[in-house]
C-alpha cells in the first residue's frame, strides 16, 4: 500500500498509483453469442480459419479523461471500472486509501487518484470568508485546493457529492471549477427535494442539498445531465442497519421491516453493476442528447412485496416483508437520523392507499420512465433476484456472517464462537466519531462497514 500524503499539501499533490495489475470489468450476458451465428456458412466451412475471416476493426480508445469524486463510493467505483476498461482515462478523489474499494481503485493504472476531503477543517474567522457553517462539522471550509486540480485536463465528469462538510457549498464549488476548466459533459447525481414538488410533502434533509446543488448547476448553463439512482439493491444487510436490514429469523427466513407501503412501487438498481454502464453511454450519446435532462436509473419497478419475491427466489430462502416503522438499533449519524425521521414522514403508515404514496423520485415523470430509459442506455442489468442469488451471500460473508455456509464449512472456517463475535464486532464498529474530537482525529459522519474481510467501507455512499 502506497503512503497516504497527508497536511496541507495533500489537497494539491496528485497521486498516480499504478502497477500491472488491472481491474478487468467483465460483462456479464445471460446469453453468450460466438462470432458467427450457427446458420452462417462460415460456421461448418472447412476452410473457417483465421485466414477467412474478416479482419476485426479497430477500436478507437477514446482520448478522454474523467474527473470522479467520491472514487470508492459504490456509484463511482461502478464507473471507474467499466470507463478505464474501455480506455478512458480517470482523475479520482479518494477520502483515504482505507477498503477494499479505495485499494481496487488507487491500483488502477489509468486512475489519478487525489487523496483528501473535499472539505478543510479550520477555525473560521472573519477574513475567511469560505467558512461554512451548513456543514455536520463546525468551522468546515471548501478545498478549493483539490478541487481545481482534480479538473485539470478534465474533458468529462461525474459527480456524486455527499454529506461530509457543507454538501450545498462543495457541490457549488465542484461546478464553478468544471466550467472554469472547460468540462464538456458534467454528470451529476441528484436527488428530488419533494417539498419543491408538493408543499405537503417533508424535504429529506440528504437529498434536497443535491436538488439545491442541482438548481445551482442549471443557473451556470453547464453542458449537464442528471441521473436520480434507484434503491441500491446493495442496500439490503442482515446486520441492523436501519432502514433495509434484512433481519434473519430462527427459522433461516428473512424479514425486510420499512415504512413504505407494501403494494405501492419503488425503483431499484443494482449501483456496483449498473451505474457504470448507463454513465458511460451517456458520455458516448453527448450533451447535445442528454443536456439538462433528468434521468431515472433504475432498472427495475417494484413494490416491496414483489422485491421480496425476488429477493426470496435468489436467495433461496423465504422473505417477508413488513410494513412498519424504521428501527434504529446501532448508533447512526445525526443527519442521517433527520434522514430517516422525514422519510418516515413523507411514507407515513397511516396512508392506506398506494396511489397516494408519493413519488420515490418526487417527480412523476422520472417515475412512469422506470425502468425504459435506463434500459435504452444499458441493456444488461442485474436484476434484484439476480443480486440476492449471486452476491448478496458474498456481501454478507465479507462483513463476517456465516448464515451461509453449511455446518462444515462454518466448522472449517471458525468456530461457533466465532460467529457470534464476527457479527458482534461488525455491529459494534458502526460507529460514528464525536464531532466533538480534535483535528488530528480521523472524524467520519458516515455508516461504516468492518468485518472481518473488509477493512472499511462507507455504506449507502
Amino acid at each position: 500500500m502506497p503512503a497516504q500524503i497527508t497536511g496541507p499539501m495533500a489537497a494539491s499533490i496528485p497521486i498516480h498509483i499504478g502497477n500491472d495489475q488491472s481491474n478487468n470489468y467483465r460483462k456479464q450476458h445471460k446469453h453468450s453469442r460466438s462470432s458467427y451465428s450457427e446458420s452462417s456458412p462460415l460456421a461448418n466451412s472447412r476452410n473457417n480459419s483465421l485466414t477467412f475471416r474478416p479482419p476485426k476493426r479497430h477500436m478507437s480508445t477514446p482520448d478522454k479523461t474523467i474527473a470522479i469524486t467520491n472514487a470508492s463510493g459504490r456509484q463511482a467505483a461502478s464507473l471507474i471500472r467499466v470507463a478505464t476498461a474501455v480506455g478512458y482515462r480517470v482523475r479520482a478523489q479518494l477520502r483515504n486509501l482505507e477498503g477494499v474499494v479505495a485499494t481496487e481503485v488507487s491500483t488502477n493504472p489509468n486512475v489519478t487518484v487525489f487523496v483528501g476531503e473535499l472539505y478543510t477543517r479550520h477555525n473560521p474567522t472573519k477574513e475567511n470568508k469560505d467558512v461554512t457553517q451548513n456543514g455536520p462539522i463546525a468551522g468546515v471550509g471548501v478545498n478549493h485546493d483539490l478541487i481545481s486540480n482534480l479538473f485539470r485536463g478534465a474533458q468529462l465528469a461525474f459527480i456524486n457529492t455527499t454529506f461530509y462538510g457543507d454538501e450545498v457549498q462543495i457541490g457549488m464549488a465542484l461546478a464553478d471549477a468544471a466550467k472554469k476548466a472547460g468540462v464538456q459533459h458534467y454528470i451529476y447525481s441528484s436527488m428530488p427535494d419533494h417539498k419543491a414538488y408538493n408543499k405537503d410533502w417533508p424535504s429529506l434533509p440528504l437529498w434536497a442539498a443535491k436538488h439545491e446543488v442541482e438548481e445551482y448547476v442549471r443557473k451556470l448553463d453547464l453542458p449537464a445531465t442528471f441521473v436520480y439512482t434507484g434503491i441500491y439493491n446493495n442496500n439490503f444487510t442482515s446486520l441492523p442497519y436501519p432502514l433495509f436490514c434484512m433481519e434473519l429469523q430462527e427459522d433461516g427466513s428473512f424479514v425486510w421491516q420499512a415504512p413504505f407501503h407494501e403494494d405501492a412501487k419503488l425503483p431499484w438498481l443494482d449501483a456496483e453493476h449498473d451505474v457504470g454502464p448507463a454513465i458511460v453511454q451517456l458520455f458516448k450519446d453527448g450533451v447535445s442528447k442528454w443536456k439538462g435532462e433528468r434521468i431515472a436509473l433504475a432498472y427495475e419497478y417494484l413494490s416491496p412485496k414483489e422485491a421480496c419475491r425476488l429477493f426470496a427466489r435468489g436467495v433461496g430462502r423465504p422473505v417477508h416483508y413488513v410494513r412498519g416503522p424504521i428501527e434504529v438499533k446501532v448508533q447512526i449519524p445525526t443527519g442521517y437520523r433527520e434522514q430517516l425521521e422525514a422519510l418516515a414522514k413523507l411514507f407515513k403508515l397511516s396512508e392506506t392507499d398506494p396511489k397516494r404514496q408519493p413519488p420515490y423520485f418526487g417527480d412523476m415523470k422520472l417515475e412512469v420512465s422506470c425502468p425504459t430509459e435506463a434500459l435504452e442506455l444499458w441493456e444488461g442489468p442485474r436484476g434484484l433476484e439476480e443480486y440476492a442469488r449471486e452476491m448478496f451471500p458474498l456481501e454478507e460473508e465479507a462483513n463476517g456472517l456465516t448464515w451461509m455456509l453449511d455446518e462444515d464449512e462454518v466448522e472449517q472456517t471458525s468456530a461457533a464462537d466465532d460467529k457470534l463475535n464476527a457479527t458482534t464486532t461488525s455491529v459494534e464498529q458502526l460507529k460514528l466519531h464525536d464531532e466533538n474530537e480534535d483535528d488530528d482525529s480521523d472524524e467520519d459522519e458516515g455508516l461504516v462497514m468492518r468485518g472481518l474481510k473488509r477493512d472499511e467501507e462507507q455504506w449507502l455512499a
